[in-house]
């Protein structure tokens, strides 16, 4: 698994001003455990927003939404040179959001967050999706590989010694949600119905499978350094597309 220090490495401090080349992709890590800016970020949110974080039973729980929620509109905010108040979300049938109204400019944007940890993913013209998840070791369980994954991605678990088999199941569970976020067609694409790479020390890839392979030589898959005892990986439409990591510090 990726070391603290290699993490911490990968992500940088970003410019004083974003631009977003169609040929570039950024992926942003932040902390969700901001209190000092949580009622700010919640002024930007809209009023369905509000109404999903009301519903939280948690307090945490709810701080995290309001927090992803409210920063992934101030760096779209940033991005477009718009108030993050002003933004409009609309929502695919299976639930993917996306940017209203003719000011999106075809900046398309992801998140996922796990543990008071956020990722945020965004592009120019190129469907994406991002997944993160922090390492249960109990939860990577070869019962669920068996309910989840298909069969050649069942049989290199199995394949591995027991010290890794941890680290493979969620190579393997955030490289196939990120791929079904991309795609964004919800649980219409079964986890099953297609094969990643999930071998420690190998590349993230999409493997396809003959039926399917067509459709994944359309995408690129990347594995990503999060934070120690996280996984993540990012699956972007293209192939000539130059990743950039950064920290939120505001």
């Amino acid at each position: 698994m990726p070391t603290e220090q290699d993490a911490e490495a990968t992500w940088q401090a970003p410019p004083a001003k974003l631009s977003l080349p169609a040929h570039e992709v950024d992926v942003w890590r932040a902390s969700l455990d901001q209190p000092q800016g949580l009622k700010d970020y919640l002024a930007t949110l809209a009023a369905d927003e509000r109404q999903r974080a009301a519903r939280f039973h948690h307090q945490k729980d709810r701080e995290h939404f309001i927090v992803a929620r409210g920063l992934l509109r101030t760096l779209l905010g940033r991005y477009l040179g718009l108030n993050p108040a002003s933004l409009v979300f609309r929502y695919s049938a299976h639930g993917k959001p996306a940017l209203a109204g003719a000011l999106i400019e075809d900046v398309r944007f992801n998140l996922s967050h796990s543990h008071g940890l956020a990722l945020f993913a965004f592009a120019r013209g190129r469907d994406l999706g991002i997944d993160l998840e922090y390492v249960h070791r109990e939860v990577a369980t070869q019962q669920i590989a068996e309910r989840f994954f298909s069969p050649a991605e069942k049989a290199s678990l199995r394949a591995l010694p027991a010290d890794q088999q941890a680290e493979a199941f969620f190579n393997c569970w955030t490289r196939k949600e990120a791929y079904v976020k991309a795609r964004g067609e919800g649980l219409t694409l079964r986890l099953d119905q297609f094969d990643v790479s999930l071998v420690p020390g190998e590349p993230a890839m999409l493997l396809g499978t003959p039926a399917e392979a067509d459709e994944a030589a359309r995408w690129s898959m990347i594995e990503l350094a999060p934070a120690a005892d996280f996984k993540a990986a990012l699956v972007v439409e293209g192939r000539d597309l130059w990743l950039r990591c950064w920290q939120w510090v505001g």
